[in-house]
């Protein structure tokens, strides 16, 4: 989107143990990019700050570079947490469930009862999209052991959400976990998608809710596509942060 673009309406909605509430409809440019759409995100999340039992986790690959300012802005760890659709062989955008990082399988059971030789399709599917999450994960964290996420407060961050279907997989796969509490966080999201993602989530936050949105990259005047390369050096980036912010949290 033009720098010069016209303003879009927006009503923006900060929602707090599942509450909504709305501000009066305002006019807003889009982000200039997921990195200021992270640092605006992260003031609606100023009370996990500075929390030992907080890490925030990006769904690769464009909500990372939002959930690294949302990770240095509030002083916590970052990491990345990976979900793959299970896609019915043939009609791939038919999803029977999902995979995510962990091991953790969720499946449609709507779309697994209908299938014909359902449990065969499934473990098929499964082995194929776990060796490529698999190959994501070594490949993203360069050697690094993923972190524990069991009785951990998780941010969960996307660049925004559309139908949500890939949030909510991955709130549903945190549960299993034993994650203490999930907190879904996006700078931008249609409000009934929102709405949804509070019934799952303990926390869902956001930050602007377009009354009438179409898509995600409306919001953004640059919204290229992230790199797996990019990806790699925010994680690294995050990691080497790590070290100097706990020394000077101990002075």
């Amino acid at each position: 989107m033009a720098s010069d673009s016209a303003p879009v309406k927006d009503t923006r909605a900060t929602n707090s143990s599942n509450e909504t509430s709305n501000e009066s409809p305002c006019y807003m440019r889009a982000f200039s990019n997921r990195a200021e759409a992270g640092r605006f995100l992260a003031e609606k999340l100023g009370n996990y700050a500075g929390r030992h039992d907080v890490i925030v986790l990006g769904l690769p690959r464009g909500g990372v570079p939002v959930a690294y300012e949302v990770a240095r802005a509030l002083g916590v760890p970052l990491d990345v947490f990976i979900v793959r659709k299970l896609g019915v062989p043939g009609f791939e955008e038919l999803a029977v469930g999902a995979i995510a990082s962990g091991g953790v399988r969720v499946l449609n059971k709507d779309v697994v009862r209908i299938l014909p030789n359902a449990d065969e399709v499934i473990e098929s599917v499964t082995a194929k999209e776990t060796a490529e999450l698999e190959r994501r994960e070594q490949s993203y964290r360069n050697g690094r052991p993923a972190p524990e996420l069991r009785d951990c407060v998780v941010i969960l961050i996307d660049d925004g959400l559309a139908t949500g279907a890939t949030m909510r997989a991955a709130v549903k796969a945190l549960r299993q976990r034993g994650a203490a509490k999930i907190v879904v966080a996006v700078p931008v999201g249609p409000p009934d998608t929102c709405r949804e993602l509070e019934e799952l989530a303990d926390e869902t936050v956001c930050a602007t809710a377009p009354e009438f949105f179409q898509a995600v990259g409306q919001y953004y005047e640059d919204f290229s596509q992230t790199s797996d390369e990019e990806v790699r050096d925010l994680l690294s980036r995050a990691a080497q942060d790590r070290p100097a912010s706990g020394a000077q949290d101990r002075q």
